[in-house]
Parts: structure tokens; C-alpha cells; sequence
């Protein structure tokens, strides 16, 4: 028979025994979990790098995707078109035929008219050039307050910002001008604001008034400004010839 001090030699023996089959078994589990965890982290990591073209078409002969030539390279989308810059004669509102008079005479021959530029820096006609003498009177005309009075480029310039017409406000320009307005001054329809002075190397050789008419940074024609009874001409005449019964 065994003794005491050998039974519990073997009740040790077995508990110890059982022990380590417990351990192993923790540890194989451990590392079915520690397998499945990096299989996971594996798939994920593959969906992630694998487009979306080339999961959805699965797998094909010769690459990735349905068509056997592999996905094809990514499409980028083209730029937003950029708007085209305004000309200087685009109107950003319709011009109010407010005028009463013309600002030289009483219908002057217009002798260059208002040729809109292309561009900022086009060539062009800003304005009209109106038939006048020098010292002629210069007229506002429209109601309005003087914005500027002053040479630019040795030519007596004036502007008149136009009351009730909006923001920005209209503004006429007159050129070259011998000023007898200051700006700030309120100016109403047929006021003179100032006289014709000698003509300039721009414009005309015989003598003219450079008429404009501006929003902003638009050029306008001027004429726009008149109704069309004053840019009507009056009826035809017929004069007499001499020696013509």
C-alpha cells in the first residue's frame, strides 16, 4: 500500500498535470483569437488599398477588374470655367433718358461717335465729340454733383455724378474743359459748369467738346442720355437759289 507521503505525491502530480493541459489550452485558444484578429486586420487593410472599380468588377483575367487589363486609371474632373472680365462697355443697368439739352449748342454735329472697346485696353471712342468753338459754354445735363474738376494728362477735365440714378451712379465726363465748378458743387440741368478750352492733341483740330458717360468702371454712350426728340433733326427747308424764278 502507498503511504500518505506518496498519495499526496500523486494528487500534486495530476493537479500539476492539469494545470499545464489548462494553460495550453488557454494558449492554443489565445492564439486562435490573436490568428483571427490579424486575418481581420489583413482583409481590412486588402479592401481599403483595392479600388472601388476593381471590387465591384472582381477579379479578371490579366489584373484587377472585369475587363482583364486591370481598372482604368482614375478620371479627374476638368477645372470650373473661369466667367469672362466684363468689357468696360458692359451696362450694368438701362440708362434713363434724362437729358434736356445737349451740353454744347443745340443740336452740335456729333463728330465722332461712341465706339465701345473690345477689352479693358482695346483701342476704341469713349465718348462723342460734339462740334463746339472754344470759350462755348459747357452745360450740365442732368442734375447732379461735381465728382471732379481738374486736369488729367494737361486736359481740363469734368465729372458729374448724376442724381437718382442708382449705384453706382451714372456719371457724365466732359473734356477739356476750362472748369468753373469746384467738386462737391450741386449742379442742376442747363448749369454751365465751365467753357470750351483750345483743342488738344487727342481729339478734334478744329475744335471739340469729348462728351462721356460712365457706371462704375463702364463705359456708356452718352447719347443715351438724350430722348429722342432732341436727337431728332428739325424738318428739311428749302432755300431759295438766285436766279431761279
Amino acid at each position: 500500500m502507498r503511504t500518505k507521503h506518496e498519495a499526496e505525491n500523486g494528487t500534486a502530480s495530476r493537479a500539476a498535470a492539469d494545470g499545464a493541459r489548462t494553460r495550453r489550452r488557454r494558449s492554443r485558444r489565445a492564439g486562435v483569437r490573436r490568428t483571427a484578429l490579424w486575418a481581420a486586420l489583413l482583409l481590412a487593410t486588402l479592401a481599403t488599398a483595392v479600388p472601388a472599380g476593381a471590387r465591384a468588377g472582381g477579379v479578371g483575367r490579366g489584373g484587377v477588374g472585369g475587363g482583364g487589363e486591370g481598372a482604368p486609371p482614375p478620371v479627374s474632373a476638368p477645372p470650373p470655367a473661369t466667367p469672362a472680365p466684363a468689357t468696360p462697355s458692359t451696362p450694368t443697368a438701362p440708362v434713363p433718358a434724362l437729358a434736356r439739352l445737349w451740353p454744347v449748342g443745340v443740336r452740335p454735329v456729333v463728330l465722332r461717335g461712341w465706339e465701345p472697346p473690345a477689352s479693358v485696353y482695346g483701342p476704341g471712342h469713349r465718348g462723342v465729340d460734339l462740334a463746339a468753338a472754344p470759350g462755348d459754354p459747357v452745360r450740365a445735363v442732368a442734375a447732379g454733383r461735381v465728382s471732379f474738376a481738374g486736369p488729367v494728362g494737361g486736359l481740363g477735365v469734368i465729372s458729374v455724378e448724376l442724381t437718382g440714378t442708382g449705384a453706382p451712379p451714372l456719371r457724365t465726363t466732359y473734356e477739356s474743359v476750362r472748369a468753373s465748378v469746384r467738386k462737391g458743387d450741386e449742379v442742376a440741368s442747363g448749369d454751365v459748369v465751365g467753357f470750351l478750352a483750345e483743342p488738344g492733341p487727342r481729339h478734334c483740330a478744329s475744335g471739340c467738346l469729348h462728351w462721356g458717360l460712365r457706371r462704375g468702371e463702364s463705359y456708356l454712350d452718352p447719347l443715351s442720355l438724350l430722348p429722342p426728340w432732341l436727337l431728332r433733326r428739325g424738318p428739311s427747308r428749302l432755300l431759295p437759289v438766285p436766279d431761279v424764278p
